[in-house]
């Protein structure tokens, strides 16, 4: 258990239902231009171009379609510096909080991109802090409006990564239930098991801590209880705040402990094949629990994990004496019930499975997995996951 540990996030939290409707008044003080990144739909910021406007704030809305490249930040940096734009601020799922805060960075540092990125680029450290950066999450999933990382796709190498650091915290978070609300049943369902994925991996990583632990152990309650309620009944109030506020959660947790085996796959399938970051981590989680479960038991029977999953058990099955075994089976359970596809849906086939173990060996989230899984254990469990 590590107690040596550092905690940092958004510079400020603001959660509830409504908020939205007050952000022109907490960030008018950043400027009288915000750069406004969007999803491929502009129009679902109308509330909050309003809200902007009536603080007397101007906007240029940029849209994002699909997972950000590099060139998405490069032409998003050269629309915010045409229009004078003072600040950034993402409203959409996590690739346009991603896409925001690579490009609220680039604003402010010098260079190219790809002098920041890990595994692809020079892996450099950001000098300057980043322009302004507000994020506000329309999905409940990813936690990326309190992480310090921007997911970024490259065709050319057939992988994500990631820029780091400090200065890509934002500013503010936002993080309004009611946004939610109309999200579509799959795309509730991928984003849900993203979160629950984000709360059970820092719980039982090497890096895990006490500051982390509360946070993980609440979400996933919260999302035993509401996901499928959200799913399936999506105007349910109390069931999209509860993963709302499990999304966030997750984002706290992964962005001070740690993630595992599940995200270390994540990148390069995500950056090999057309298949969304939820889906993914769908698929992989009761076989990465599986393989985590099989080799400590062997290999390491007195890791804390053990138990940690035997934990994660009771808050899932709501059953006191219940074994780290029966939390595989109900996540299982959960996604035969949920319209989550396989990632064979996506292109994947035995044949790939060689080289995406090879790339995901080299993934920094891959490092704080609670016990390294050899290339065969790696293997294996992606066979299953297809």
């Amino acid at each position: 258990m590590n107690t040596n540990f550092e905690f940092a996030t958004a510079g400020r939290i603001i959660f509830g239902a409504g908020a939205i409707h007050q952000l022109g008044a907490n960030v008018k003080h950043f400027g009288r231009r915000v750069l406004v990144v969007t999803g491929s739909q502009p129009a679902r910021a109308e509330k909050l171009l309003a809200s902007l406007a009536a603080a007397g704030m101007g906007a240029t809305t940029f849209p994002v379609t699909g997972e950000p490249e590099i060139f998405t930040v490069e032409n998003g940096v050269a629309s915010a510096k045409k229009d004078n734009c003072d600040f950034v601020i993402s409203f959409g799922g996590g690739s346009v909080i991603d896409a925001g805060k690579a490009i609220a960075a680039m604003l402010t540092n010098d260079g190219e991109l790809l002098d920041y990125l890990e595994i692809i680029g020079r892996g450099q450290m950001l000098a300057k802090c980043s322009a302004p950066f507000i994020a506000i999450p329309t999905t409940a999933g990813t936690g990326a409006e309190v992480t310090r990382n921007a997911v970024l796709a490259s065709p050319e190498h057939q992988v994500k990564v990631s820029l780091r650091s400090q200065h890509l915290l934002p500013r503010i978070a936002v993080i309004d239930p009611e946004l939610t609300a109309d999200l579509p049943p799959a795309l509730t369902a991928s984003t849900g098991l993203d979160a629950l994925t984000q709360l059970i991996e820092p719980f039982v990583c090497r890096r895990a801590n006490p500051m982390t632990d509360g946070f993980c152990l609440d979400g996933i309650h919260r999302i035993a209880r509401s996901l499928r309620e959200a799913i399936f009944y999506g105007q349910n109030k109390s069931a999209r705040e509860d993963m709302a506020l499990a999304s966030l959660f997750g984002g706290l947790a992964l962005a001070n402990a740690g993630l595992g085996a599940v995200h270390g796959f994540a990148g390069p399938i995500g950056g090999s094949f057309p298949a969304p970051h939820g889906a993914v981590c769908a698929a992989l989680l009761p076989h990465v629990m599986a393989a985590n479960l099989r080799a400590l038991r062997v290999r390491e029977p007195e890791n804390f994990a053990l138990r940690r999953y035997d934990q994660i058990a009771t808050v899932l099955t709501g059953n006191p004496h219940a074994t780290a075994d029966a939390g595989i089976e109900w996540v299982q359970k959960l996604i035969v019930e949920l319209p989550v596809p396989k990632l064979r849906d996506f292109g994947l086939r035995e044949e790939n499975i060689a080289d995406l173990v090879a790339k995901a060996a080299n993934a920094s989230s891959m490092k704080a997995n609670p016990i390294t899984l050899t290339p065969d254990e790696l293997a294996q469990t992606l066979r299953l996951a297809l």
